[in-house]
């Protein structure tokens, strides 16, 4: 049966924000609809098999199909900012749909997007090729120059996705174990090491974020997740959207760690400059609500 392209809005409950607050993910209904779905994975496959792009400028780290050409064919293909160079996915990633529920989850009056990825996670090879896993790991602790760790990622699933594709496991309750310094390993391999690494006394609770096509998971920057292979025979797609409170501002103490949005704010940026402008534009409230 085919999908309306006119959802209902859904509204959060004070079950679903307790249920974010205590697991540190949540969920969502379908939020996209099929024709919204086609239009997402036809731009993820045209900016991360491709290569190409709708503007004259380049995403995050120049991502071209020679470069991902070189990777091997069962490498997780990963494009951050692709909402720079593709104007569907800036129509998803920037969008109010997203910024909505994460200004409930991260309780605030303003949302601004961090960055995006446009993920596309080919088969293996075999079911002993690890090529394709992401590592158990901690998004903020990938971001330490920012100066708050209540940053929220939205995940879109663009086919339906459990652990036969590879799709996204999380360690339920995992944020409030604080933040993991060194637990930016997004690009390791080895799970289970990762695992006996970050688990030493506490209860791993290892969920497959199982998800229908056009669901949405929305996790906290300190929730572990990770995932392992993709052992159907088609590839598994996602758009991402990170985004960050109003507050979230460079942080430059001791122990904060460079970023490339560091980059973003130009010459002089000093502590305290808030992560704004541009580069990082505002999904919630929407651009109708100041006119």
């Amino acid at each position: 049966m085919h999908t309306s392209d006119h959802l209902p809005d859904y509204e959060l409950t004070e079950a679903d924000l307790a249920e974010y607050r205590e697991r540190g993910y949540w969920r969502s209904p379908k939020l996209y609809s099929d024709s919204e779905i086609a239009a997402m994975r036809a731009a993820v496959e045209r900016v991360c098999v491709h290569g190409e792009r709708d503007t004259d400028n380049w995403s995050w780290f120049g991502d071209t199909k020679d470069k991902f050409a070189a990777v091997g064919p069962t490498v997780v293909r990963q494009v951050t900012n692709a909402w720079w160079i593709n104007h569907a996915i800036r129509e998803v990633a920037t969008s109010p749909r997203l910024g909505r529920f994460g200004a409930a989850f991260m309780g605030t009056d303003e949302v601004r997007l961090w960055h995006d990825q446009a993920i596309w996670k080919p088969p293996a090879g075999d079911a002993e090729d690890v090529s394709g896993n992401v590592g158990w790991h901690q998004d903020y602790a990938h971001w330490q120059c920012s100066s708050t760790q209540n940053m929220c990622t939205a995940w879109i699933a663009l086919q339906d996705t459990d652990l036969t594709n590879g799709g996204m496991r999380t360690i339920v309750g995992s944020h409030k174990w604080g933040l993991q310094k060194d637990a930016d390993t997004f690009g390791h391999k080895d799970l289970r090491g990762l695992q006996e690494k970050y688990s030493a006394g506490r209860d791993w609770i290892d969920e497959p974020c199982i998800l229908r096509a056009g669901e949405v998971s929305f996790h906290h920057s300190l929730c572990f997740h990770g995932s392992g292979p993709n052992l159907s025979s088609d590839p598994r797609l996602c758009l991402i959207s990170h985004m960050m409170p109003a507050d979230c501002a460079l942080r430059s103490d001791a122990d904060a760690r460079w970023h490339l949005n560091c980059v973003l704010l130009g010459p002089g940026a000093a502590a305290g400059t808030p992560f704004a402008g541009p580069y990082f534009p505002r999904l919630w409230p929407s651009a109708a609500a100041d006119s």
